[in-house]
């Protein structure tokens, strides 16, 4: 039986498994000649014929029992080739939305452009995950520049936020601040981070870049099988808010299966912000929508908690893996532990004596290694990392390799040990990355947290709230504790790597703390291991869970190295896809004799001056494009 946990839950899909495994066995048992003949004598047609969901079979996927086909060349488990272009290239996690960012580039807008109408279009049809109720982070790489920059655009905690305002709602330091509803959300940051990023490096403005995604929310899109099953999951929690119902639910349920889904009301906030620009969201009618329902529902914020906020422009931190440079943002996110897990895994194999790329995948010790660095990067990333206004994170000293290298005597390759610090952090998420024909090069990250955030809609511009609060802590002791206008901690975090101070790869996974493990394991696949950037997300992957020190192995993996791990003292669980997020990648290889396009025109339709290779992870529903 393979487990799915979602906030928890290790028991939400086991009926839904445990049901498909059943229709296999039984199919299996049929004995030849036993089969009825239909009516027509040409025998039984499909109840579901092409896929197409009935009242009975809402979703036709579920009762499939074939195998999957073999690939012709190559690693036969890749679920595609990658995707090459030279003149520019999107991917992410829903095919919508990696068209409008292309179509984008192809009337002449850049990377900045792109990412912009990238990630609304994910807000109308990806909105369980992310949207202009929510938060960005994003590196930016400018060719003109040769420079890589940082953008922080989480929000912050309204002025009334102290650890006395949430005591007197009955909250502590043992319950935390709640994870849904009006008392976990925080200011949106997302709107003025499309703004700075536009004004800083776009040639577009919102009027154009929103345009697509107008247009989808108005005319509707059909509702694809991943994030369709992802919604259902909502349905009960979405019921609670009257504004969430109107928007988001059919008859009380998750709209059907590849039906049409329009939300008129998001697109009026995205003509809005078109018209009348970032202030709009947080001086204008959409800020005045969202104090009145917030404050309806029992918050405390004022005027000043929106109009005031900025994004700030951050310089990216970084370590080195075995001769490449791996960028991320700084705290509040906590793109450190990913660094931090890196340098134990490079600094410990002369140590420990283990090569992994000798190892390989197939290895119990491989996935040893990685599993233990995981548990001493989380327990360091869990006591320190905080708003750096407020509270100053070593980075120096977390960073260095002569500190990754103190660690190395609490990791052993036959014994598993518990996490010093355990932590629990939700989430989901979308990723996006661009490139496009001047270089320019966008690793992108937005969400609303928890799916659907707070589940707290804005009556009017159909967008939830995140819940992003829920990931500050009430213990007075921790540099996380609440404090007004502080940023919480942040799970959501862009990568970058260079190359002799070039840029190679932009590239990210989606999903709470699965994020930091997911990229480390992905570096591993691509540096250690030869892997292309297809193949380096479809490989299996592992999620630990630092507050239950379970190990979620997916199936595959668990079948092959779960019974040696677990005799180590690790807890390996067979899971499936849902914990692994969604990654996707894009690589920039340059050709020495090609010179990049100068100025900003098109005349001529001049490509990069080399190729970009992308990858998109297929345990969601999305897809790299380019041209």
């Amino acid at each position: 039986m393979i487990v799915s946990r979602r906030r928890g839950d290790t028991v939400r899909r086991r009926l839904l498994i445990t049901a498909s495994a059943a229709a296999v066995a039984l199919s299996s048992t049929i004995l030849p000649g036993s089969l009825a003949m239909g009516e027509s004598g040409h025998g039984t047609v499909s109840d579901t014929p092409f896929g197409t969901p009935t009242d009975d079979k809402p979703d036709p996927g579920r009762s499939i029992t074939a195998v999957r086909g073999d690939r012709a060349s190559n690693w036969a488990e890749q679920t595609g080739s990658e995707v090459l272009a030279r003149h520019g290239m999107v991917a992410t996690s829903q095919p919508l939305a990696a068209q409008a960012g292309l179509d984008i580039l192809k009337r002449g807008g850049n990377a900045a452009d792109a990412a912009v109408a990238t990630a609304a279009m994910l807000g109308v049809v990806e909105p369980y995950s992310a949207g202009i109720g929510g938060d960005m982070f994003m590196l930016y790489y400018s060719a003109k520049d040769r420079h890589l920059y940082g953008l922080n655009a989480s929000g912050w905690a309204p002025r009334s936020w102290t650890p006395e305002y949430f005591k007197k709602l009955g909250y502590d330091a043992d319950t935390g601040v709640p994870l849904y509803g009006v008392h976990s959300i925080t200011v949106p940051g997302a709107v003025d981070g499309w703004d700075q990023l536009l004004r800083r490096f776009g040639t577009m403005d919102f009027d154009q870049v929103l345009k697509p995604a107008i247009t989808t929310a108005e005319q509707g899109y059909g509702l694809t099988e991943r994030i369709h099953r992802d919604w259902e999951y909502m349905e009960e929690d979405l019921a609670q808010d009257p504004d969430s119902v109107k928007t988001f639910l059919v008859d009380g349920k998750a709209p059907p299966l590849y039906s049409n889904v329009r939300n008129p009301d998001l697109a009026k906030a995205y003509r809005t912000l078109a018209s009348r620009g970032r202030d709009a969201f947080y001086k204008g009618p959409i800020a005045d929508a969202i104090l009145a329902k917030v404050n309806r529902l029992g918050a405390k914020w004022v005027p000043s908690d929106l109009a005031d906020f900025r994004s700030e422009w951050v310089t990216p931190i970084s370590t080195t893996y075995k001769g490449y440079e791996v960028f991320q943002t700084p705290p509040n996110s906590q793109g450190f532990a990913t660094l931090e897990m890196l340098n134990i895994v490079e600094q410990c194999g002369p140590r420990l004596g283990y090569d992994l790329a000798a190892l390989g995948p197939r290895s119990a010790t491989f996935w040893q290694v990685l599993v233990e660095a995981k548990k001493l990067a989380f327990s360091d990333l869990e006591a320190h990392n905080a708003d750096p206004r407020f509270e100053r994170v070593p980075l120096d000293r977390l960073l260095s390799k002569q500190y990754a290298a103190s660690l190395c005597g609490k990791i052993s390759l036959t014994q598993a040990r518990a996490p010093e610090i355990k932590t629990v952090h939700h989430g989901d998420t979308v990723y996006l990355t661009v490139g496009d024909r001047w270089g320019n090069m966008v690793s992108f990250i937005y969400s609303i947290y928890d799916y659907f955030g707070s589940q707290i809609t804005v009556p009017g511009y159909g967008f939830p709230l995140q819940d992003r609060g829920n990931l500050f802590s009430l213990d007075p002791a921790s540099p996380n504790v609440v404090a007004p206008r502080k940023r919480p901690f942040h799970t959501i975090i862009p990568a970058f790597v260079m190359k002799n101070g070039k840029p190679l790869l932009a590239f990210g996974t989606m999903s709470g703390d699965e994020q930091p493990q997911a990229q480390v394991q992905e570096i591993v696949n691509m540096v250690d291991l030869g892997m292309n950037v297809q193949a380096a997300g479809d490989a299996a992957r592992f999620h630990h869970d630092q507050a239950t020190d379970e190990l979620d192995l997916e199936s595959g993996l668990y079948d092959l190295v779960g019974e040696q791990l677990a005799a180590w003292g690790q807890k390996p669980v067979r899971a499936n896809g849902d914990l692994m997020g969604g990654y996707q990648a894009l690589l920039f290889t340059p050709d020495p004799a090609a010179k990049p396009p100068q100025g900003g025109g098109i005349d001529g339709d001049p490509p990069v001056n080399g190729m970009y290779r992308a990858g998109s992870d297929f345990r969601k529903d999305g897809q790299a494009v380019g041209w």
